[in-house]
């Protein structure tokens, strides 16, 4: 027996069924056994947390050496900060000098080499995406290629670096073909054609994938396959316009607008080589009342 009342592997134990598994705490609390309150596991897991920091770090340092980069983030509650910082009312937002962020957020980055090899990457606090991303990639090395960053086109995934480092920035498709998703049930045959077209790109990234093929070549591939399709897409679009048949203030019309304004950074793989990362939609179902594969593919 040693002196500690808790083992190096319950605290393990703890972190992988609360983070690995999602478990909550109070399910674990209730499912193990024992007394071990929420509290008694949070505490648990922050001691062996610092432990593993210079893990942490060097993740970080190989993860900045990547080629292409995913990241994005979404609102997390963090009681300590929420302490730390009570909400105030608009009024005093508006009196205050204050320059802190009230808002918390969980950023995630995934960077990923040639070879396939990804490392993913999680930060939570008051800082965006993008100022998450700056931390990586002041951890890059010298003389690399200008990384490719892939996210949806929100200002705040966009880093800012003291030191100037080349970025190739692409917007994901992902997000610009749910915009069409959400507004099918208005504009089914409009939303048909763009969502088909899509299908299209999706399925030669499936099979430049399937064929094995490098950044290089999968680059080629859709220059000879999507180039056509994301053309026709985009005339397809601005006639929508010229001609008067959908009204600009619509959904359909605001969908249509966020593509044309973003097609630079949403063809980006029709350029570079490694950004047909950005046609790799995660977590792909089908949406509610669409569930037909021969009306709308879910790619």
């Amino acid at each position: 027996m040693g002196e500690k009342k808790y083992d190096a592997s319950a605290a393990a134990m703890i972190t992988l069924l609360k983070y690995g598994s999602g478990v909550p705490w109070d399910r674990l609390e209730a499912s193990l056994g024992i007394p071990l309150p929420a509290s008694t596991q949070c505490e648990i897991v922050a001691e062996v947390a610092e432990a593993h920091r210079p893990v942490f770090e060097e993740l970080i340092r190989q993860a900045a050496q990547g080629e292409v980069f995913y990241n994005g983030e979404t609102r997390m509650k963090i009681l300590a900060l929420s302490r730390a910082s009570p909400p105030r009312s608009e009024e005093e937002e508006a009196s205050s000098s204050s320059k802190e962020r009230p808002g918390m957020f969980t950023s995630g980055i995934v960077s990923t080499t040639r070879q396939g090899q990804r490392i993913a990457l999680f930060f939570s606090g008051r800082n965006h995406a993008g100022e998450n991303l700056a931390r990586v990639f002041v951890e890059r090395a010298k003389g690399l290629t200008p990384p490719i960053q892939m996210s949806d086109a929100l200002s705040r995934n966009v880093p800012k670096l003291e030191e100037k480092l080349d970025i190739l920035w692409g917007n994901c498709n992902a997000h610009a073909r749910r915009r069409f998703v959400q507004v099918t049930p208005n504009f089914p045959e409009e939303c048909r054609f763009v969502l088909e077209s899509f299908r299209d790109v999706y399925g030669y990234e499936a099979e430049a994938k399937r064929r094995g093929l490098v950044p290089e070549e999968r680059q080629r591939f859709h220059q000879e396959h999507s180039q056509p399709v994301m053309d026709a897409l985009r005339a397809w679009f601005e006639a929508r316009f010229v001609e008067k048949k959908v009204e600009p203030n619509s959904a359909l019309g605001e969908a249509i607008t966020y593509c044309l304004k973003r097609w630079t950074w949403l063809t980006l793989f029709l350029r570079q080589a490694g950004g047909a990362a950005g046609l790799e939609p995660r977590g792909a179902r089908p949406e509610e009342g669409h569930s037909s594969p021969k009306e709308f593919p879910i790619l």
